[in-house]
This record gives structure tokens, sequence and C-alpha cells, in this order.
């Protein structure tokens, strides 16, 4: 800047006199912004030097006056203002009767001061060289006041926790009355029950009002948590409008060889479906009406197919339901939205018929879902003939003209099973072999589903299966 000037005074001095007269006034205005510019340019320099790691003047946040402060300083000095946060207590209430506190220090908490600090110490640090100029000046000039507002935030993860505990807790779902198909006409054999869920909307609402609002004065906070009551889909006061009039269709399954495990979990998932209503146009989920299969829900281990192995599982069985349900909706001539095929041939589903005709479930992904696409309500009722291994699911409803047509099943690129596999088990003694796996042959099956109505083919659909060759596996006992 001292050069420029010097130059500028040499230049002055070179020129003539004449020249000199007439750019008089023109030399003064221009040494006059080059001196402008020299003290603008120290001004910022200093200012520089002097704002190093602080922030700006003339910055507020929540009214405080945080311009000249290092970030580390304006955050201690601000935070005393929200310690009786971490005071607060917030009481959750279920039924006029306490369920549980948590404190603000688990909630954690707090306002958004640190993020607050961090925008304010970018004022006058723009990337872009203009606005941070700009900024700087309207800020040293207290030309502008910039003033931030804080907000109150805090940790949702040990309020979804609570949530989470309070609907295993309380929570239930509804329950459709069941009916029965009996001397041709539907009578009731179990009533409707309402369920209830926690009002989780009007929980969150409730947070964020109480949260957003808290004051020093009042740091014990209650929150109530609200039910609705969820209303059941099919009701008793609706029985006369269901139009079930005639059996319309069943499906039917051996069962013989199976284990008693097995048994008795296709009889227990068997009767969760005696009584079921579908209404008109509804889509059906078998593993929506099975519910849960677990030990918890009394449910024993037996043999099922999982990740590529035969292996003991809660629930062994129920697939010779879904595969039953399966048969039935066919027969019914009703749309299949969802059905998958086993892994392997398993001999049950051959007892008394082709391969092809299974139906394999696995909740939550694998499902057997239909559409009733009749003039009426579907009541399915269950029959178990223990004595002959005979599971059968029958279908009340109200026939329509349709006519359903089932080729016979093509089998192709049959294989024989493989090779058997003994596996060395360290636990079971020398001597002793155990088999955990059966052999089955590979194949693949096509037939041919077409449902006419009204001289018009409204479905026509190939089932494929593609069962793989299966080996036996043999344990080995290893041990002394």
């Amino acid at each position: 800047m001292i050069f420029i000037i010097i130059c500028f005074i040499i230049h002055i001095n070179m020129i003539s006199k004449s020249q000199k007269k007439h750019s008089y006034k023109l030399n003064t205005k221009l040494l006059l912004l080059i001196c402008l510019f020299f003290f603008i340019t120290i001004f910022f320099y200093l200012n520089k030097i002097n704002f190093r790691d602080r922030i700006y003047p003339n910055i507020y946040i929540d009214g405080e006056p945080i311009g000249g402060l290092f970030q580390s300083l304006s955050y201690q000095q601000l935070i005393k203002k929200e310690r009786y946060l971490s005071k607060t207590t917030i009481t959750f209430i279920y039924q006029n009767a306490p369920m549980a506190t948590l404190s603000g220090q688990q909630i954690n908490i707090h306002r958004n001061i640190k993020n607050l600090i961090s925008e304010s110490y970018k004022i006058g640090r723009h990337p872009n060289l203009f606005i941070r100029i700009y900024q700087q000046l309207i800020t040293l000039m207290k030309l502008k006041k910039y003033s931030f507002i804080s907000k109150i935030e805090y940790n949702v993860k040990p309020l979804q926790e609570l949530i989470d505990i309070a609907q295993q807790r309380y929570e239930y779902p509804s329950i459709n009355a069941l009916f029965k198909f009996k001397d041709g006409r539907v009578i009731n054999f179990s009533p409707e029950k309402n369920g209830l869920q926690i009002d989780k909307i009007r929980f969150w609402r409730e947070i964020e009002k109480i949260i957003s609002n808290l004051k020093q004065d009042e740091l014990n906070q209650v929150v109530v948590l609200h039910t609705i009551v969820i209303q059941p889909e099919i009701t008793l006061k609706q029985i006369n409008k269901f139009g079930i009039r005639e059996l319309i269709a069943e499906g039917k399954s051996n069962y013989t060889h199976s284990i008693p495990e097995r048994i008795y979990n296709l009889s227990l998932a068997a009767y969760k479906f005696d009584g079921v209503l579908i209404p008109t146009n509804k889509i059906f989920s078998f593993n929506d009406t099975v519910g849960d299969i677990s030990s918890l829900t009394g449910y024993k281990p037996a043999y099922i197919i999982k990740q590529g192995k035969t292996v003991l599982g809660d629930g062994g069985g129920v697939c010779q339901v879904s595969t039953t349900l399966f048969r039935a909706a066919l027969n019914a001539g009703l749309p299949i939205n969802e059905r998958h095929a086993h892994a392997y041939r398993v001999s049950y589903y051959e007892n008394d018929g082709q391969p092809g005709f299974d139906a394999t479930v696995f909740a939550p992904t694998v499902d057997l879902k239909f559409t009733n696409n009749t003039p009426a309500y579907i009541l399915i009722q269950v029959e178990n003939d223990k004595d002959n291994n005979l599971l059968t699911f029958k279908f009340y409803g109200q026939k329509d003209d349709r006519h359903v047509i089932i080729s016979p099943v093509s089998i192709y690129n049959i294989q024989p099973p493989l090779p058997s596999e003994n596996q060395n088990d360290p636990i079971l003694k020398k001597g002793i072999v155990k088999q955990i796996d059966f052999p089955a042959w590979g194949a693949k099956t096509v037939f041919n589903y077409q449902v006419v109505a009204k001289k018009d083919i409204s479905q026509n659909v190939k089932f494929y299966s593609n069962y793989q060759p299966w080996r036996a596996v043999f344990l080995v006992g290893q041990a002394d």
C-alpha cells in the first residue's frame, strides 16, 4: 500500500504544470480513495487479529451478547441458564397409576446452544469474499444485529423404549366374532371382543408440548398414557349381512406318519381358523390369522425347513394347515395372491395326492394369501379327524356360476436324492447314530389353475414348484 502511494507522488512530480492543474481534482480524489482503501484494509486486518477464534460483535443468543467471546466461553455463559432442564422429571401415568419416571438427564433435555454458537462463529467467515467483508463490516460497525433463539431438544430413544414397553404390557388386539354353519344357517359360538392400543400420536404430541414449554419453576411434569379402543371387524350384529347359505368348497390333507409333536402343532394352528369369517373382496392372510408361532403361544418343537436344513423348531407342522387352506382356496376358485412351495418334497403332502399342491409359510416374509371375490362372506370351518389323520377346511358362503378346472400335475426334471452325509457329534456317545435329515427326490412340477365364470375365463394361472433333491444326514456319536 505504501509503495502505491510513493509511486503516485512520483507520478505527480513528473507531469507538467498544465497537466497538474487539470488533473489536480482527479488526483486528489484518487489519493483519497487510496487512503480510504488503506485504512479499511488496516481496519479489517486489525479486527481479524482481534477476533481470531472469537465470535464477531453484535451477535446474540437468547438475548445474551456473545460477541468477542471464544466459542467455549460463550457456551459456558449460556449453559448456566439451562441447568434446570436436567433436573426435570416426567412421570408417565397409565390408568391412574404411575408406570415410569424419566429424568431430564435420561432424556438428555437441552437447548441447541452448541449448534447456534457454531452458526454464530461462521458469521464474518463466509467462504465468499464479498459476503465475508459485508458481514464483518455490519457487525463491527453495529449496523445489523444477529439474534438467535434456541429451542429445546431431547433424545427420543428412551421415550420410544418406554412406549414400546407400554404397548407390550397394555395393548391387546380386537377379536372377531366366530361362527358355525349348522342346519343351514350361521350361528355364533364366540362373541367379538374390543382391542386396545396406546394412543401414540397423542403421546408424542403431549411430550413435545411439555418439553418445549419447560420452565424453571415447573420441574415435575406428568404425561398420561391414553388409549384407543379398537373395534373388531366382524361382530354379532352383522350376522344377517353375511349372505352365507351353503358349502362352496373344501380342502383336505392327510398327515399320516407325523410325530406326536407335529400333530399337536397342526391341531393348535388349525383351530385358529375355525369360525373365521372372510369379508367380500378381502385379502386373507394366513400369517395374520394364525398369529405368533412360538413356544410362548403353546407350540412344540417339531421338524421344520430352515436355512436349507431340516431342523427342530417351534411350530413344525403348521405348513400342513397352510397346505390344506391352499387346497380349499383353489377348489373355491379364489384368486391366489401369494403362495410358496416347500424347498423339497415333503411326504405328508403326497399322502393323498401328487406333488405341487403344498404351501409353506414362515412369518413374516413367507405367507399364503388369497382374495374372497365371491358374492358373500366366507366362513371357515375346520375338521380334524385324528383317527384317520385327516385335516379338512370347509368354506361356507354363496355359490355363483364359477367353475374351477385344475389340470393334472406335470412332473419333470426328476433327480435322485443327494448322497447321505455323516456328521461327527461330540455330544452323542460312540455307537449312537441319529438321523436329523431325510432324503427326498428332486423335481419340478406345474399345474394349470383355471376359473371360468359366465363362460369367460376369469383366472388362468400356472403354479410352479421347484423341489431340490435332499440328502439324509446322520449324526455319529464321538463321546466316550
